[in-house]
């Protein structure tokens, strides 16, 4: 019985508990403090104006929280697509468009090389510029604008909260109605950024919502198996950004050729197995470490070394 013939097998049983899987990863993720921090998140909200909600640009859809409407209510909202620098351009401004079209500015940023920060901060302040107006005429003081950042586990908040808080930023110190715990930080002149992050965790509608953040480390890789996982990247990789595999990995149509099968699922395992070879994961016997080769796809996707890849598309909404 050769290697693909066993992972065949170990797949028909892993896939007759699927769904006693993904359970148990939204165990994982919803554990009993989910809900008390949602409940800190609306406390919180009282004392905010604008609400910046971080997406990963890749998975705008299985990245974000669908409660989040109900949670932010009628509060100010920034939708920023974070980590822009890996997903293609086209496809983020067809994102940008889409939430354009449901009255929700999009701005594509990267907290890690601070791309969009000015164009944040300026978003900000033109969002409650009405209200700034209106005060004015009614002759009251300027006050500041509070804001928070909220997102699911991994996409990016601690990032973003970094570049925003630059050297040059003042901790405010605590305001009337705050706990003690909580700092203000001004990140501008009339800007003050709560300190810490909200934490939205993501809901699990679907085997491809975990996959999705499975493939960009949202789920950390313990959670999932990694050879699965990397697989079934591999599977949208190859019907989706074929050149991009075949750049990245030397590959020629000729090998291709040599590894084709009648059975998609053989022949994308081949794959697998001759990217392991290129790339030197190989153990005594000559034989393929799956594993090994699973984690450098995965982190070659992450990376962004297979180049700008975007997993959710709007038209596929």
């Amino acid at each position: 019985m050769d290697m693909y013939q066993k992972r065949k097998i170990r797949a028909e049983k892993k896939n007759n508990n699927q769904e006693e899987k993904l359970t148990k990863v939204v165990l994982n993720w919803y554990p009993g403090h989910m809900l008390k921090t949602k409940k800190q998140i609306i406390e919180d909200l009282k004392l905010i104006d604008v609400v910046v909600e971080l997406l990963d640009a890749r998975i705008p859809k299985s990245s974000r929280n669908p409660d989040i409407q109900k949670i932010v209510q009628n509060k100010k909202r920034i939708v920023l697509l974070n980590k822009s620098d890996l997903a293609e351009d086209k496809e983020t401004k067809k994102w940008i468009e889409y939430y354009k079209n449901n009255n929700i500015t999009a701005i594509a940023c990267d907290a890690n090389l601070g791309k969009g920060i000015k164009e944040i901060l300026n978003q900000i302040e033109k969002s409650v510029e009405e209200e700034t107006q209106k005060a004015a005429l009614k002759g009251r003081v300027k006050k500041n604008i509070r804001v928070v950042i909220l997102g699911i586990p991994n996409v990016g908040k601690s990032s973003l909260i970094n570049r925003l808080c630059n050297k040059k930023t003042t901790i405010v110190g605590n305001k009337p109605g705050v706990t003690k715990q909580k700092q203000w930080v001004r990140i501008a002149n009339n800007i003050e950024l709560l300190d810490t992050p909200g934490v939205l965790w993501p809901k699990f509608e679907d085997e491809t919502v975990a996959l999705n953040l499975a493939y960009t480390g949202s789920i950390k890789d313990e959670v999932l198996e990694t050879i699965e996982v990397a697989f079934k990247l591999l599977i949208y990789l190859y019907n989706n950004y074929k050149a991009n595999l075949l750049e990245r990995y030397k590959i020629t149509e000729s090998e291709l050729d040599q590894i084709d099968s009648e059975d998609e699922n053989e022949k994308l395992y081949n794959l697998m197995k001759l990217i392991g070879r290129k790339r030197g994961a190989v153990i005594s016997g000559g034989e393929i470490d799956d594993e090994k080769t699973a984690k450098i796809i995965l982190n070659d996707f992450r990376s962004g070394k297979l180049g700008k890849i975007t997993l959710e598309k709007v038209n596929e909404k």
